[in-house]
């Protein structure tokens, strides 16, 4: 087969199977979401020189894909609503796995779109010891909820006896969480930057340094719009709107949420500005 120099795949993924639309030939295969598929579809790869293979956010889903082959295939990670919003412009109604394959190769292909950067494996853990421990914080938020109002004995004891559990499991992870980190001269030094800034704890900094992996390497507007902090502004002529955010990572900002209601109050820097904004017409913000 004559090699191609910018080839584009495209992968709809699922819980069960990877769906692939090759872009040269139009060429489509099924492989299992699974490490024999990985396997497999490394090869389907290795027919032509691949530049991009693109594919959605999944949640759970795509992990397995980025451990197995981040390293060895240029992995292109899309936002769902702009995949969504490009099959809109070409006028797709259709959506089926093998629609989706195509159009996610024609995405990469029309924007150029350049692969990631492969996470590290520790990286991969850490992320799954974060999303783990959100769990086990669901739990223990909902366990906390019942027993206000559970009478009975029996129910109680065992509520008090779970709640103990999930406890003692958060502490075992966040131990599991602060090992790996300490384990990473790169990660304990991120660290250590991070805890330097006052209102800013031990479990804010883990999340920030596992859901923004890109810290440090970009400037302040590049991080505010990954986070999704920066205003969005809106406007059309003579009309001016009224900024607002969106999108960005739901899980940093969640996590930067407490400390800086307490850095509007405590911290110096953060307070003249909070001030400033508020004398600027900007809502004010109460915990």
């Amino acid at each position: 087969m004559t090699k191609m120099t910018d080839d584009t795949i495209g992968i709809d993924i699922s819980k069960a199977t990877l769906d692939i639309h090759r872009l040269s030939d139009g060429k489509t295969m099924s492989f299992s979401n699974c490490p024999v598929g990985f396997k497999a579809l490394s090869r389907f790869c290795a027919k032509t020189a691949v530049a991009r293979v693109v594919y959605e956010a999944t949640g759970a889903y795509h992990s397995g894909l980025e451990r197995a082959l981040g390293a060895h295939l240029p992995l292109v990670k899309v936002n769902p609503l702009q995949a969504r919003r490009f099959a809109q412009a070409q006028g797709l109604r259709a959506k089926t796995d093998a629609v989706d394959a195509k159009m996610l190769a024609d995405m990469g292909n029309a924007f150029a779109l350049e692969p990631d950067e492969p996470a590290a494996e520790i990286q991969h853990d850490l992320k799954e010891l974060r999303s783990f421990r959100s769990g086990l914080i669901k739990d223990r938020t909902g366990i906390m909820s019942r027993m206000k109002t559970q009478t009975l004995s029996i129910t109680r004891r065992q509520s008090k006896a779970r709640l103990a559990q999930v406890d003692k499991q958060i502490a075992e992870i966040n131990a599991e969480i602060e090992r790996l980190i300490n384990s990473s001269d790169k990660l304990a030094h991120s660290m250590k930057i991070l805890r330097s800034i006052p209102g800013v704890g031990a479990i804010c900094a883990a999340t920030i340094l596992i859901e923004m992996p890109e810290i440090g390497s970009m400037d302040r507007k590049q991080v505010a719009s990954l986070t999704g902090l920066a205003p969005m502004t809106r406007q059309s002529g003579q009309w001016r709107g009224k900024s607002f955010i969106q999108g960005g990572r739901k899980i940093v900002r969640d996590a930067l949420y407490m400390p800086a209601l307490v850095a509007m109050r405590h911290n110096p820097d953060f307070k003249a500005k909070y001030q400033a904004l508020i004398k600027a017409g900007k809502p004010p913000k109460s915990p």
